[in-house]
């Protein structure tokens, strides 16, 4: 019976070989998560540390070995504080597994679309007017993710959604305009005036203003979607999963939303982010 295989005077057990490639997507998945963030930085240089102590433990360096691993234990301690950010995006994907899901068993075998509450029509005309008059706009939509943090940070409206009602809140006179609207899975507006978390990726384009920092940083935290109309070139971007999607029609607008809020099918959503116009230059 074979039990795993030989590689010179080294044995490995199918054991071994499983962990190795548990590791290595655990790593590759970090990896993701991290790229074009400073923090890689810091995990290279702890993973230096990391690898030195093997070395050294290997070697029976017995009190170099102890101080690296005194230095190390706290090491992962201020990594946890250090990466916050991270931590919760590395979270937030093992949330959206799909075989993590409430009632996965009944989802497996009885799967239903859900159903679409939100109006997308009043949302894109209320973009498309604001986009031709160069009014900036950011307007999240609510998916999984619970929102009630950056909800608190605005005014809270729970006001049927209309084209009126939004441009009238983005409207420079207005003292709703600046942040963004937060809308419920039933379309309602619940919040305005709400401040979003700025991204902290430094590969971002250099054109990438404000707005559209906000929504890739909301997208780093949370799975909501987000419509961001730019008051400097009037271009109307959907951003998800840190995504942002340019030059759609209304009708590409339309139809993109109505996958990723009704979630019936992630080989559909990953085939949208895959599609064109993804992270164009204005």
């Amino acid at each position: 019976m074979i039990v795993g295989i030989q590689i010179g005077l080294i044995e490995f057990g199918w054991l071994n070989i499983l962990d190795i490639l548990l590791v290595a997507i655990l790593l590759y998945q970090l990896y993701l998560i991290l790229k074009g963030n400073v923090a890689i930085k810091i995990i290279a240089g702890g993973g230096a540390i990391f690898g030195i102590w093997l070395i050294v433990t290997a070697l029976e360096m017995e009190l170099l070995a102890k101080i690296l691993g005194q230095f190390i234990g706290v090491g992962v301690i201020g990594a946890l504080v250090l990466f916050q950010t991270e931590v919760r995006k590395f979270l937030l994907l093992i949330g959206k597994a799909q075989y993590f899901k409430d009632n996965w068993f009944m989802n497996f075998f009885f799967r239903k679309e859900k159903e679409l509450e939100v109006d997308l029509d009043i949302f894109l005309d209320a973009c498309t007017e604001m986009s031709s008059f160069q009014v900036g706009a950011l307007i999240v939509f609510t998916r999984n993710s619970d929102l009630s943090q950056f909800k608190e940070t605005g005014d809270i409206l729970d006001a049927i959604a209309s084209k009126r009602l939004i441009t009238s809140i983005f409207n420079k006179y207005s003292p709703l305009h600046d942040g963004a609207i937060i809308i419920g899975r039933n379309g309602r507006i619940e919040s305005a005036r709400c401040v979003l978390p700025l991204s902290d990726n430094i590969n971002l384009p250099a054109e990438f203003g404000l707005r559209h920092k906000c929504a890739i940083g909301l997208t780093e935290v949370t799975d909501a979607m987000i419509l961001v109309v730019s008051e400097e070139t009037s271009n109307i971007s959907l951003v998800i999963y840190t995504e942002v999607m340019r030059g759609l029609t209304k009708r590409e607008l339309k139809k993109k939303m109505k996958v990723f809020l009704t979630n019936k099918d992630e080989k559909e959503e990953i085939q949208l982010l895959n599609a064109n116009h993804i992270n164009e230059i204005d």
